[in-house]
């Protein structure tokens, strides 16, 4: 009877021992992506920042009539080899746009370009060249590789849509803070810490810069920025020539090329400041390093609004004046 006991107690023990067991095994935790992820997704798919600005062509065109070697009809003054989205606010589009031009939101640019096909290359219009760039880097990101954005946007097109010309200015001229002096040496950082339930890296892309498009407060002011530009991470986007020559914002990083074996130049969590002569190149940068978990802004309008007689000296891309194209009015 004693061992008939003994029996019945393993048998009743033994369930209750695996049921407790497993009862506190914490379950596993499910795998999630993060920037190594997308980084390797990235790579594979050639979408590295030099590729995706230059290839198959680069990623800025000028308005230039056809007879000149542009894209614009001398006749009726259309762009007929591609697409035109025109992403400024309805009221604008309705008060003067090029000709064929579809008035599209940035948020929806996607969206648009899914459904006009990919029969021509897409071309982006904004204001001034630099939204644009937000616009043509979620394309060449999501298969429309030839996308481009229209060189000063509408600005160039026509004077009565300047808004170049009030942003070119000399206030870094003689400002203890615009300097002439060497580069430290880039700083080395770890890589933004965000994770995402995907492990599909372009599941991860597509999200990414979905989020990009509906951004907001991307660009900051040039001269807010020279009044304290040691308080800021700041990264000149030229070449250390240029840098030297032309001068640059006291404790500004060169940066002649960013890409993704050296994006760790830039800090992991906190701002960074990326700026070029036009403000064009940062603004389709910084939106490229925004989709990767970077913290990256665009100073608005380049040295342009900072030193413009001296790009023009040396023959770097600067504002000089627009078109006299016609455009047509209405939706």
């Amino acid at each position: 009877m004693k061992r008939l006991f003994s029996y019945f107690l393993v048998v009743i023990l033994i369930p209750a021992f695996v049921l407790t067991g497993c009862k506190d095994d914490p379950a596993p935790a499910p795998v999630k992506g993060n920037f190594e992820t997308l980084k390797t997704y990235m790579m594979a798919n050639d979408l590295d920042l030099p590729t995706v600005l230059n290839q198959p062509s680069k990623w800025v065109v000028a308005p230039e009539l056809i007879a000149k070697g542009g894209i614009v009809d001398p006749i009726d003054h259309s762009i007929p080899a591609y697409y035109v989205f025109d992403i400024r606010s309805a009221e604008l589009f309705s008060a003067g746009h090029i000709k064929g031009a579809m008035n599209v939101a940035l948020a929806d640019v996607l969206t648009k370009a899914n459904e006009v096909g990919n029969e021509k290359p897409i071309l982006i219009v904004c204001k001034s060249g630099q939204t644009a760039g937000r616009a043509v880097m979620a394309l060449r990101l999501s298969g429309f590789k030839d996308a481009q954005v229209m060189k000063f946007g509408m600005s160039y097109w026509n004077e009565a849509f300047d808004v170049w010309t009030s942003h070119i200015g000399e206030s870094a001229v003689g400002n203890s803070n615009w300097v002439t002096d060497a580069s430290a040496p880039l700083p080395t950082n770890g890589y933004p810490a965000w994770e995402t339930t995907s492990t599909d890296g372009a599941v991860i892309l597509a999200d990414a810069v979905t989020t990009m498009l509906a951004g907001s407060g991307w660009g900051v002011s040039s001269t807010d920025i020279l009044s304290d530009p040691l308080a800021h991470n700041t990264y000149n986007y030229w070449d250390e020539a240029t840098y030297l020559s032309i001068g640059h914002y006291k404790g500004a990083y060169v940066y002649p090329e960013i890409k993704l074996d050296n994006v760790t130049a830039l800090p992991a969590e906190d701002d960074c400041l990326i700026y070029c002569y036009t403000g064009q190149t940062s603004s389709i940068t910084t939106a490229w390093l925004q989709i990767l978990g970077y913290s990256a802004k665009s100073i608005l309008y380049g040295v342009n609004s900072l030193s413009h007689q001296a790009l023009v000296d040396a023959s770097k891309p600067a504002w000089q004046h627009s078109k006299d194209y016609p455009y047509e009015t209405g939706k």
